[in-house]
Protein backbone atom coordinates (compact mmCIF):
# COMPACT_ATOMS: atom_id res chain seq x y z
CA UNK A 1 0.00 0.00 0.00
CA UNK A 2 2.41 2.54 0.84
CA UNK A 3 4.45 1.83 -2.06
CA UNK A 4 1.39 2.37 -4.32
CA UNK A 5 0.78 5.40 -2.39
CA UNK A 6 4.91 6.74 -2.96
CA UNK A 7 4.12 5.77 -6.75
CA UNK A 8 0.47 8.05 -6.94
CA UNK A 9 1.83 10.80 -5.59
CA UNK A 10 5.17 10.83 -7.63
CA UNK A 11 2.84 10.61 -10.89
CA UNK A 12 1.42 13.34 -9.29
CA UNK A 13 4.23 15.40 -8.68
CA UNK A 14 5.23 14.80 -12.58
CA UNK A 15 1.64 15.59 -14.06
CA UNK A 16 1.80 18.54 -12.50
CA UNK A 17 5.06 20.36 -13.41
CA UNK A 18 4.26 19.31 -16.75
CA UNK A 19 1.46 22.08 -16.94
CA UNK A 20 4.26 24.68 -16.85
CA UNK A 21 5.52 23.72 -20.48
CA UNK A 22 2.70 23.42 -21.46
CA UNK A 23 1.13 26.47 -21.07
CA UNK A 24 4.13 27.92 -22.24
CA UNK A 25 5.26 26.18 -25.27
CA UNK A 26 1.40 25.33 -26.55
CA UNK A 27 -1.03 27.50 -24.99
CA UNK A 28 0.49 30.60 -25.94
CA UNK A 29 1.99 29.89 -29.09
CA UNK A 30 -1.83 28.93 -30.34
CA UNK A 31 -3.30 32.14 -28.59
CA UNK A 32 -0.81 34.35 -29.87
CA UNK A 33 -1.29 32.93 -32.95
CA UNK A 34 -4.75 33.83 -32.82
CA UNK A 35 -4.45 37.58 -31.41
CA UNK A 36 -1.29 38.18 -34.29
CA UNK A 37 -3.60 36.99 -37.09
CA UNK A 38 -7.26 38.20 -36.20
CA UNK A 39 -5.81 40.64 -33.81
CA UNK A 40 -3.64 42.45 -35.17
CA UNK A 41 -4.27 41.94 -38.90
CA UNK A 42 -1.22 39.47 -40.04
CA UNK A 43 -0.48 37.19 -41.89
CA UNK A 44 -0.97 33.46 -41.76
CA UNK A 45 2.60 33.35 -42.31
CA UNK A 46 4.05 36.07 -39.93
CA UNK A 47 1.52 34.51 -37.01
CA UNK A 48 2.93 31.52 -37.11
CA UNK A 49 6.43 32.94 -37.56
CA UNK A 50 5.74 35.34 -34.21
CA UNK A 51 4.03 33.11 -32.38
CA UNK A 52 7.10 30.48 -32.42
CA UNK A 53 9.36 32.73 -30.82
CA UNK A 54 8.30 32.53 -27.40
CA UNK A 55 9.38 28.73 -27.35
CA UNK A 56 12.58 29.17 -29.02
CA UNK A 57 13.30 32.07 -27.00
CA UNK A 58 12.42 29.35 -24.04
CA UNK A 59 14.50 26.57 -25.23
CA UNK A 60 17.69 28.80 -25.99
CA UNK A 61 17.41 30.20 -22.26
CA UNK A 62 16.87 26.72 -20.72
CA UNK A 63 20.23 25.47 -22.30
CA UNK A 64 22.37 28.54 -21.36
CA UNK A 65 20.56 28.86 -17.89
CA UNK A 66 21.44 24.79 -16.90
CA UNK A 67 25.17 25.35 -17.89
CA UNK A 68 25.45 21.82 -19.77
CA UNK A 69 25.04 20.26 -22.65
CA UNK A 70 21.31 19.16 -22.75
CA UNK A 71 20.61 17.14 -26.12
CA UNK A 72 16.67 17.13 -25.56
CA UNK A 73 17.35 21.39 -25.26
CA UNK A 74 19.75 21.66 -28.01
CA UNK A 75 17.75 19.71 -30.47
CA UNK A 76 14.94 21.91 -30.04
CA UNK A 77 16.54 24.78 -30.31
CA UNK A 78 17.95 24.24 -33.45
CA UNK A 79 14.98 22.41 -35.18
CA UNK A 80 13.20 25.62 -33.84
CA UNK A 81 15.54 28.37 -35.65
CA UNK A 82 15.95 26.59 -38.87
CA UNK A 83 12.30 25.74 -38.94
CA UNK A 84 11.49 28.83 -37.96
CA UNK A 85 13.86 30.56 -41.49
CA UNK A 86 12.97 28.04 -43.48
CA UNK A 87 9.06 29.09 -42.91
CA UNK A 88 9.44 32.56 -43.59
CA UNK A 89 11.98 32.11 -47.10
CA UNK A 90 9.52 29.65 -48.25
CA UNK A 91 6.36 31.95 -47.17
CA UNK A 92 4.09 28.41 -46.82
CA UNK A 93 2.24 28.58 -43.71
CA UNK A 94 1.91 24.40 -44.39
CA UNK A 95 5.71 24.25 -44.20
CA UNK A 96 5.13 26.40 -41.12
CA UNK A 97 3.27 23.82 -39.47
CA UNK A 98 4.91 20.66 -40.60
CA UNK A 99 8.04 23.02 -39.21
CA UNK A 100 6.51 22.10 -35.82
CA UNK A 101 6.15 18.39 -36.26
CA UNK A 102 9.71 18.42 -37.57
CA UNK A 103 10.54 19.39 -34.16
CA UNK A 104 9.09 15.70 -32.27
CA UNK A 105 10.80 13.92 -35.52
CA UNK A 106 14.00 15.36 -34.90
CA UNK A 107 13.94 15.11 -30.59
CA UNK A 108 12.70 11.29 -31.45
CA UNK A 109 15.05 10.09 -33.75
CA UNK A 110 17.68 11.99 -30.99
CA UNK A 111 16.18 9.64 -28.43
CA UNK A 112 16.10 6.70 -29.99
CA UNK A 113 19.84 7.36 -31.07
CA UNK A 114 20.63 8.02 -27.40
CA UNK A 115 19.44 4.39 -25.87
CA UNK A 116 21.35 2.87 -29.24
CA UNK A 117 24.17 4.75 -27.89
CA UNK A 118 23.09 3.39 -24.07
CA UNK A 119 22.69 6.67 -23.16
CA UNK A 120 19.37 7.25 -23.09
CA UNK A 121 18.63 10.59 -22.76
CA UNK A 122 14.99 10.97 -21.16
CA UNK A 123 16.49 9.63 -17.57
CA UNK A 124 17.53 13.21 -17.17
CA UNK A 125 14.17 14.05 -16.98
CA UNK A 126 12.37 11.11 -15.29
CA UNK A 127 15.05 10.28 -12.53
CA UNK A 128 14.67 13.82 -10.66
CA UNK A 129 10.75 12.79 -10.15
CA UNK A 130 12.07 8.99 -8.91
CA UNK A 131 15.02 9.80 -6.70
CA UNK A 132 13.39 13.54 -4.98
CA UNK A 133 16.35 14.40 -3.97
CA UNK A 134 17.20 12.14 -1.52
CA UNK A 135 19.95 11.10 -0.74
CA UNK A 136 18.99 7.26 -0.33
CA UNK A 137 17.32 7.24 -2.91
CA UNK A 138 20.11 8.37 -5.19
CA UNK A 139 22.36 5.67 -3.71
CA UNK A 140 19.56 2.78 -4.37
CA UNK A 141 19.87 4.31 -8.08
CA UNK A 142 23.51 4.02 -9.12
CA UNK A 143 23.29 0.37 -7.28
CA UNK A 144 20.81 -0.57 -9.28
CA UNK A 145 21.46 1.04 -12.37
CA UNK A 146 25.29 -0.75 -11.85
CA UNK A 147 23.84 -4.03 -10.80
CA UNK A 148 20.29 -4.65 -12.09
CA UNK A 149 19.92 -5.19 -15.86
CA UNK A 150 16.63 -5.10 -15.80
CA UNK A 151 16.69 -1.85 -14.34
CA UNK A 152 18.04 -0.71 -17.28
CA UNK A 153 16.38 -2.41 -19.61
CA UNK A 154 12.89 -0.60 -18.33
CA UNK A 155 15.27 2.66 -18.36
CA UNK A 156 15.94 2.38 -21.86
CA UNK A 157 12.17 1.68 -22.53
CA UNK A 158 11.16 4.48 -21.24
CA UNK A 159 13.27 6.54 -23.49
CA UNK A 160 12.20 4.35 -26.59
CA UNK A 161 8.55 4.84 -25.96
CA UNK A 162 9.07 8.70 -25.74
CA UNK A 163 11.20 7.85 -29.10
CA UNK A 164 8.30 6.30 -30.65
CA UNK A 165 5.60 8.23 -29.48
CA UNK A 166 6.94 11.47 -30.92
CA UNK A 167 7.86 9.80 -34.10
CA UNK A 168 4.11 9.13 -34.21
CA UNK A 169 3.17 11.76 -33.54
CA UNK A 170 5.08 14.02 -36.61
CA UNK A 171 3.78 11.91 -39.11
CA UNK A 172 0.39 12.02 -38.08
CA UNK A 173 1.12 16.11 -37.91
CA UNK A 174 2.65 16.39 -41.12
CA UNK A 175 -0.08 14.52 -43.03
CA UNK A 176 -1.97 17.01 -41.58
CA UNK A 177 -0.02 20.26 -42.36
CA UNK A 178 -1.02 19.55 -45.81
CA UNK A 179 -4.27 17.67 -45.78
CA UNK A 180 -6.65 19.98 -43.32
CA UNK A 181 -7.10 23.66 -43.63
CA UNK A 182 -4.11 25.90 -42.57
CA UNK A 183 -7.00 27.51 -39.45
CA UNK A 184 -8.06 24.30 -38.28
CA UNK A 185 -4.42 22.35 -38.00
CA UNK A 186 -3.34 25.61 -35.91
CA UNK A 187 -5.45 23.95 -33.01
CA UNK A 188 -6.23 20.63 -34.38
CA UNK A 189 -2.02 20.40 -34.22
CA UNK A 190 -2.05 20.87 -30.11
CA UNK A 191 -4.63 18.41 -29.66
CA UNK A 192 -2.54 15.93 -31.59
CA UNK A 193 0.59 17.27 -29.63
CA UNK A 194 -1.47 16.83 -26.34
CA UNK A 195 -2.95 13.47 -27.12
CA UNK A 196 0.66 11.63 -27.90
CA UNK A 197 2.37 13.79 -24.32
CA UNK A 198 -1.06 11.71 -22.29
CA UNK A 199 -0.19 8.60 -24.21
CA UNK A 200 3.69 9.12 -23.68
CA UNK A 201 3.35 9.54 -19.86
CA UNK A 202 1.04 7.04 -19.42
CA UNK A 203 2.52 4.31 -21.71
CA UNK A 204 6.54 4.98 -20.73
CA UNK A 205 5.10 5.25 -16.61
CA UNK A 206 3.28 1.90 -17.20
CA UNK A 207 6.45 0.13 -18.91
CA UNK A 208 9.76 1.72 -17.78
CA UNK A 209 9.32 4.39 -15.10
CA UNK A 210 6.33 2.60 -12.90
CA UNK A 211 8.78 -0.70 -12.64
CA UNK A 212 11.83 1.28 -11.70
CA UNK A 213 10.04 3.02 -8.74
CA UNK A 214 9.01 -0.37 -7.60
CA UNK A 215 12.21 -1.57 -8.11
CA UNK A 216 13.72 1.64 -6.04
CA UNK A 217 11.04 1.47 -3.07
CA UNK A 218 12.46 -2.64 -2.98
CA UNK A 219 15.76 -1.47 -2.93
CA UNK A 220 15.66 0.63 -0.10
CA UNK A 221 13.47 -1.87 1.97
CA UNK A 222 15.84 -4.15 1.53
CA UNK A 223 18.79 -1.76 2.62
CA UNK A 224 21.77 -2.83 4.38
CA UNK A 225 20.07 -6.42 4.88
CA UNK A 226 21.11 -7.51 1.04
CA UNK A 227 18.60 -8.23 -1.57
CA UNK A 228 17.00 -11.00 -3.00
CA UNK A 229 17.35 -12.00 -7.67
CA UNK A 230 14.38 -10.38 -7.86
CA UNK A 231 12.90 -7.67 -6.96
CA UNK A 232 8.61 -6.71 -7.71
CA UNK A 233 7.65 -4.33 -10.31
CA UNK A 234 4.35 -1.89 -10.19
CA UNK A 235 2.59 -4.59 -11.09
CA UNK A 236 3.81 -6.95 -8.06
CA UNK A 237 5.55 -9.21 -10.69
CA UNK A 238 8.70 -10.05 -9.47
CA UNK A 239 11.76 -9.35 -12.49
CA UNK A 240 15.40 -10.53 -12.60
CA UNK A 241 17.71 -8.00 -11.15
Amino acid sequence: MTQTMTMAKTGTKAKRNAFVPLIMDVAVPVGSYYLFRNGFGMSTVAALGWSSVLPAVRTGWSAVKDRTVNGLAALILFVNVVGLLLGFVAGDPRLMLAKDSGVSSVVGMGILVSVALGKPVMTAGMKPWLVKRDERREAAWARLEGGSAAFRRFERVFSVVWGVVLLAECAVRVVGAYTVPVDTMVWLGTVIMIVAMVLGFLVSGALGAGPMAAMLEAELKCEGQGCSDAVPTASGVAVAR
